[in-house]
């Protein structure tokens, strides 16, 4: 049996850990690792036209599977294009390892042709970066990184010249135990005393959900139902907390809606369950603040603390509903039900006056029709930008549908290379791209992906030919909007020429059909829709306080866009509410 190399076994150990797609682009240090995944029929190379889509899409399909992905980019400029997806992987809390592969070794450090440092490079975005400098090195240095991406939440970067992955592997490489899923996290017993006492004191609590809440869905509604606590949540606790929830009352932030931000400020006990929210603006600094979270760096970098809870969010459920005291006092919880219905009303005309002959389409509309004929599974991918808005305020979820996006790291361009990643992970899975016309093009060369690996996503193009949330933040501040105009091409024309199914609709009553051709179509799809630009309610009077277009009184104001199905449900929770 022919003796293995460096780069076969690297390999064979990303397979073990679980591993089953590289993405990345071909080049000459990276060669020995495509070379060897060619030849190995458990795991498949697959190409993308920029490495930075091959970060995307390991993230997403890290976020959709929960198991260790990997991406790969030959050495300096290669490598290099990886670091934007992996930024927001890392800040995803996705598990994936990435191979910056290197100059050659002896040449590191005398400025050769295409040298970078990717060891010190990815330091930022990642838990642990890097150099294997001798094939010894490799076994253990790779098993620690896949324990650091797996183990944090996060990335692994390993950097591997092209020279060392062609030699020899060494004799007798230890095939050590990997590890490939997190532990659950209790908190301690006198964290739990002390949680349970304060929510006993406590007669008006409200919960803030995030990301963190995944998983405990059933445990936060059996804890709001003991503590008739209302239910907000952040953009990225949506798809966990939002559906089924007798509870809810909307969400917080620049995007928000409903009555969360009144929940926060006007209970006297506000509990943040797994979230990181950053817009510490919309946070109360007057109540009892209780953080729950799994990463304890996380814990009080928002907002000050009376008590820090380290542990999972459901495991910290578990402990405590058996041991406080169920409250039977509804008012605080039914007086924030009725608000949120009550602001729901007043915004859901946006998209309901005229849409049908509104010329060119409201963006709202497309969202609403979108949400109500997509799959119940359906993967969502979200485009940063206005897409945000949409996806925030008229995506249904419902258990079983997931919305991915660039929610933290916040970058442009992410929903194609994001829906390559979820499509691989299921073909049959309807996986649709809400892109932005703004986004779509910065990385439109993936499209192409598409076509040459025949993945079924469905690309819905919001098309107002501006990057329009740059153009409403630049609005908040008082400026006049410059630079932000696309002159775009027919973009279902584009998509055609590539092989792909391409429609463009630019009337209304054309919407649901072109939509429901495009999801039968087994192959790439894109709908062109060009949507209205001027679909946000401006302020008529801009405040000092405004200037920030993250500021609570833009958001409370500026993003007037309807709210979609969540209309219905808040008044479906209403019928809860006890009549007196």
């Amino acid at each position: 049996m022919a003796k293995q190399n460096v780069a076969e076994q690297f390999v064979d150990i990303l397979v073990r850990a679980g591993v089953r797609r590289l993405y990345g682009v071909v080049g000459d240090s990276l060669n020995p690792v495509v070379d060897a995944i060619r030849r190995t029929p458990d795991i498949d190379w697959i190409q993308v036209r920029h490495e930075e889509v091959a970060a995307f899409a390991a993230g997403a399909e890290a976020q959709i599977t929960g198991r260790l992905t990997a991406c790969a980019g030959s050495c300096g400029p290669g490598n290099l294009h990886l670091i934007n997806g992996l930024y927001d992987a890392h800040r995803s809390m996705a598990p994936v390892l990435a191979l910056a592969s290197h100059i050659p070794s002896s040449e590191i450090g005398l400025g050769y042709f295409q040298e970078t440092h990717p060891d010190r490079l990815f330091a930022e975005c990642s838990h642990y970066s890097e150099l294997i400098s001798n094939p010894r090195q490799m076994p253990r240095l790779l098993q620690t990184a896949i324990q650091h991406a797996v183990g944090q939440s996060g990335v692994s970067v390993v950097s591997l010249p092209g020279d060392i992955a062609s030699e020899p592997a060494p004799d007798k490489a230890l095939q050590t135990a990997l590890v490939t899923s997190r532990p659950t996290v209790r908190p301690g017993d006198e964290e739990i005393d002390a949680l349970v006492r304060m929510i006993d004191e406590a007669d008006r609590v409200t919960l803030f959900c995030g990301s963190g809440t995944a998983g405990a869905h059933a445990e936060v509604m059996q804890f709001a139902e003991r503590v008739k606590a209302p239910v907000g949540h952040a953009l990225r606790g949506k798809e966990w907390i939002q559906y089924d929830n007798p509870f809810d009352v909307g969400m917080s932030g620049l995007l928000g809606y409903g009555a969360a931000y009144e929940a926060t400020h006007e209970c006297d006990l506000l509990i943040l369950l797994g979230t990181d929210f950053p817009y510490n603006a919309f946070l109360p600094d007057d109540v009892k603040i209780v953080q729950v979270d799994v990463r304890p760096e996380r814990l009080g970098r928002r907002s000050t603390l009376d008590l820090a809870v380290w542990g999972d969010v459901r495991e910290t459920l578990r402990c405590i509903v058996p041991r406080v005291r169920a409250k039977s006092d509804r008012r605080f919880l039914d007086k924030m039900l009725k608000k949120h219905a009550d602001a729901l009303e007043g915004v859901v005309k946006a998209y309901t006056r005229k849409v049908e002959k509104h010329v060119p389409i409201h963006p709202e509309y497309v969202a609403s029709v979108l949400d109500e004929l997509a799959d119940d599974d359906a993967v969502f991918t979200v485009d940063t930008g206005m897409c945000n808005v949409w996806a925030a305020r008229y995506i249904t979820p419902n258990g079983r549908r997931r919305i991915i996006g660039s929610f933290s790291h916040g970058s442009m361009a992410n929903a194609l290379p994001q829906a390559i990643g979820a499509q691989f992970t299921d073909r049959r899975r309807q996986v649709i791209s809400m892109s932005g016309d703004g986004g779509f093009t910065m990385l439109m060369g993936d499209f192409l992906t598409l076509v040459q690996y025949e993945l079924p996503v469905k690309i819905v193009l919001f098309n107002n030919s501006s990057l329009g949330m740059v153009e409403l933040e630049m609005l908040v501040s008082g400026l006049p909007s410059y630079g932000t105009t696309n002159h775009n091409p027919d973009f279902a024309a584009v998509a055609r020429a590539a092989g792909a199914y391409g429609v463009r609709v630019e009337k209304p009553k054309q919407l649901a059909g072109a939509l429901k051709d495009a999801f039968k179509h087994k192959g790439p799809a894109l709908v062109d829709i060009v949507t209205d630009p001027n679909a946000l309610s401006i302020p008529p009077k801009i405040s000092r306080e405004m200037v920030s277009g993250f500021a609570l009184s833009a958001s409370k104001i500026v993003l007037d866009g309807g709210v979609g199905r969540m209309l219905q449900m808040a008044r479906s929770n209403l019928r809860n509410v006890p009549r007196p």
